[in-house]
């Protein structure tokens, strides 16, 4: 399955795991509760998802690349103690308290948040000497002497055989303790996650036309050549580091993140492709409506990589309108909820200290991703503002209220400017289109690119595109034409195996 599908799995069995009784006991008990085994190439987003499903939930997460680690480390370091068994003295062989159960300890304290998630990372990888205690971990919960706390889920993540050759292959016996899910890549449920996670536009026009690069691991006379997930999102962030620092990126620089010669090669070919197509195009003027003829005649004439290209680029600048639509959205929705508390109880200094303290809490317990963290700070920092504006204009009571209310409604009037102008963005995209290719695979590719937008799904669910919708009903249209097609075939080839 896809890691998308991995994460739906996962987050139910974490929910049934999680869940008590009226006597306030786990339904599933412990030893019932399977740890979780993913399985699959790497580099594919195994440790994201984790980390997705622990804000989720709403649970803490502690993650280990168990290969880092010794048995000592693993397990606890032994000490002699004496024990009476039978009215005789004996010494015993007992461990200290193991480091990864310790830093489960250490995260419950600091976070104040007693279930979580234990992940463990190549598992399958470890050692010799640590091995046995692998097992014995997924076996019994346990390292050493310790258990993992109760209300902790364990999950592993391991490579198949013919991604590393020091994996070890666990036993029936362990096999029959776990929940073991095969993961394989996906480059369409990896776009969705690129979206949020802001990877820059090149990489994802680049991989629009050339799907077979995604992911790709070979054996050559050089050794291993391959390109992952993680390679492509790591390199996203040095050329947006690069760019801010006036500096590009060639071949030798791009294969130090995508290590194999062709895939890095022709990814910087098209890398001044990119900063070509965007003079050349003037991507900016094109959402701001303002293109000339010549613009158009130029790509209508383009070979067909480039008019995709183009086509992926002015769907990638949108996703910033959208994706700054949804963090205003939030920002003003958190702002109002505490002045709704504020025009109840008109003390707006314990309104902007309960603030506070959530956002203090969240932080601490590790809840917020750097979007949220944002969108926090900005909430607290223009309370902040309120607080010093009625302590100036010395306002309280209802007086107080109306001042702040006057100064939120331009910040909601800010909101939909922000919309409006996205609006505007998507409508100029769409002339330009149109005149350029009209209903054609290009407008096909430009809509299902806003499809696979979490931000922009999220945009035209609240604000009325009728174009969108009428491109988007033909696409949905030809995708269940296709579909109908397949399944008479299949029926086709079903009779004539009866027939013979």
């Amino acid at each position: 399955m896809n890691i998308k599908r991995a994460k739906i799995e996962i987050k139910n069995a974490i929910e049934a795991y999680l869940q008590k009784d009226d006597f306030g006991e786990y339904t599933i008990p412990a030893i019932r509760q399977r740890p979780i085994l993913l399985m699959g190439p790497p580099g594919i987003g195994k440790t994201q998802i984790m980390e997705q499903i622990a804000r989720e939930c709403e649970i803490s997460l502690v993650a280990y690349t168990i290969t880092h680690h010794t048995r000592q480390s693993a397990v606890g370091l032994p000490f002699i103690k004496k024990r009476m068994y039978g009215g005789r003295e004996y010494s015993v062989t007992e461990y200290t308290m193991s480091e990864i159960i310790a830093s489960v300890y250490e995260k419950i304290e600091s976070t104040g948040i007693e279930e979580g998630i234990l992940f463990i990372d190549e598992i399958n990888c470890v050692s010799e000497t640590l091995a046995p205690a692998m097992l014995q971990f997924l076996q019994c919960k346990t390292f050493g002497n310790q258990q993992v706390p109760k209300g902790w889920i364990i999950v592993a993540a391991g490579n198949p055989p013919e991604y590393n050759k020091s994996v070890r292959d666990f036993d029936i016996v362990t096999l029959d303790r776990i929940r073991k899910i095969d993961v394989e890549e996906n480059y369409g449920v990896w776009k969705e996650y690129a979206y949020q996670a802001e990877i820059h536009l090149a990489i994802l026009a680049y991989l629009e036309i050339r799907r077979e690069y995604f992911y790709r691991i070979e054996t050559t006379v050089d050794g291993k050549a391959f390109a992952t997930a993680r390679g492509w999102e790591d390199l996203s962030e040095y050329l947006k580091a690069g760019e801010s620092l006036g500096k590009k990126a060639d071949r030798e620089s791009i294969y130090q993140y995508i290590q194999h010669q062709k895939i890095a090669k022709d990814f910087a070919n098209y890398l001044k492709l990119y900063e070509k197509y965007k003079k050349d195009y003037g991507l900016e003027k094109i959402v701001e409506g303002r293109y000339s003829k010549e613009t158009l005649e130029q790509l209508k004439y383009a070979p067909f990589d480039e008019r995709l290209s183009v086509a992926s680029l002015l769907a990638g600048r949108l996703g910033t309108f959208f994706r700054e639509c949804f963090v205003t959205e939030q920002y003003v929705s958190l702002l109002y909820k505490y002045l709704l508390k504020y025009k109840e109880t008109l003390k707006f200094d314990e309104v902007r200290k309960e603030a506070q303290e959530e956002y203090d809490r969240l932080r601490r317990a590790e809840q917020l991703t750097k979007m949220d963290d944002g969108i926090w700070n900005r909430t607290v920092c223009t309370l902040e503002r309120y607080g010093q504006m009625l302590h100036r204009e010395r306002l309280t009571g209802t007086e107080g209220f109306a001042c702040v209310k006057e100064a939120f409604e331009r910040e909601d009037s800010l909101r939909e400017g922000t919309a409006e102008k996205t609006l505007q963005a998507l409508e100029h995209v769409f002339d330009f289109l149109e005149d350029a290719f009209g209903d054609s695979q290009e407008m096909v590719a430009f809509v299902t690119e806003l499809n696979t937008n979490g931000y922009s799904i999220r945009f035209l669910k609240e604000n009325d595109c009728g174009r969108y919708y009428r491109y988007n009903k033909g696409l949905l249209f030809d995708e269940r034409h296709e579909e109908i097609l397949g399944e008479l075939d299949e029926v086709e080839e079903e009779l004539n195996r009866v027939l013979k």
